[in-house]
């Protein structure tokens, strides 16, 4: 069994793949350094948001990044809101990147 990284590590790594690739990103919320989960938001500066999530594809058994919310960006704003006030141990990651680009899909952020 791999390792699993701490959530802070992850997302000082994550904030950096960003910050190579000219994707402005922000911490909006920091949760448990050990294991809070992370959810990403991506602005596309256009009024509407993506919110995204690392689950488990149960079809495979593999961490997956899946879709939280796709919408006007102050309802996707709502749900964030909603699902930080449950959980405290949240991170919540903004970028703004109009064609919604994340990087979420590339090597070593994927799985």
């Amino acid at each position: 069994m791999t390792p699993r990284l701490t959530a802070d590590f992850w997302v000082r790594a994550y904030l950096a793949r960003l910050r190579l690739a000219d994707i402005p990103a922000y911490v909006i919320a920091r949760g448990d350094a050990t294991a809070g989960a992370v959810i990403v938001k991506c602005a596309r500066l256009d009024g509407t948001a993506l919110a995204l999530h690392r689950s488990f594809d149960l079809a495979s058994g593999r961490r997956a990044w899946v879709v939280l919310a796709d919408g006007p960006e102050p309802q996707v704003d709502a749900l964030l809101a909603r699902q930080r006030a449950r959980d405290p141990d949240l991170w919540l990651i903004e970028i703004e990147q109009r064609e919604g680009r994340t990087l979420l899909d590339e090597p070593g952020l994927a799985d």
